[in-house]
């Protein structure tokens, strides 16, 4: 795992302190933690397919949606503000079947004192895209 150094003891406390949440369900894990950039892999196994064997779209989004939000978080102070997703759209491009797993990378396009806007790729195991995904999250008073 990749941590930027200006992020490190923020990323380090998230990570000790972190629930067991849906992330942990779906087998998240993150790959690298920056300002301007948040990866994490997923596997398409029992926990993150549709009955049909494949990548389930609503596994995709939440992949998404936590990249998205971790990253606009790491941009807000903390102590006083959170990052809350408002929006988010998915356009899933190509099948991934159970067994693959799948590498998001999020960026952000805007980052407001109000509202941020992070965009996801992400990626089979090979380099495919499979979903594209665009996040909108307000920015809020803890």
């Amino acid at each position: 795992m990749h941590i930027a150094d200006d992020v490190e003891p923020k990323v380090n406390h998230l990570l000790n302190t972190m629930p067991h949440n849906m992330g942990h369900t779906l087998g998240i894990k993150f790959l690298s933690f920056k300002k301007n950039e948040v990866k994490a892999t997923m596997p398409v196994d029992k926990n993150t397919i549709q009955p049909f064997g494949i990548l389930h779209g609503g596994a995709s989004v939440a992949l998404a949606e936590s990249v998205a939000s971790i990253g606009a978080w790491l941009n807000v102070n903390e102590d006083s503000k959170t990052a809350v997703g408002v929006e988010i759209n998915a356009n899933h491009i190509r099948a991934v079947p159970q067994g693959d797993s799948v590498i998001a990378t999020s960026r952000p396009v805007h980052r407001g004192k109000k509202t941020q806007v992070w965009e996801t790729k992400i990626h089979t195991s090979d380099g495919q895209l499979a979903c594209i995904s665009r996040c909108t999250l307000a920015i809020v008073d803890k």
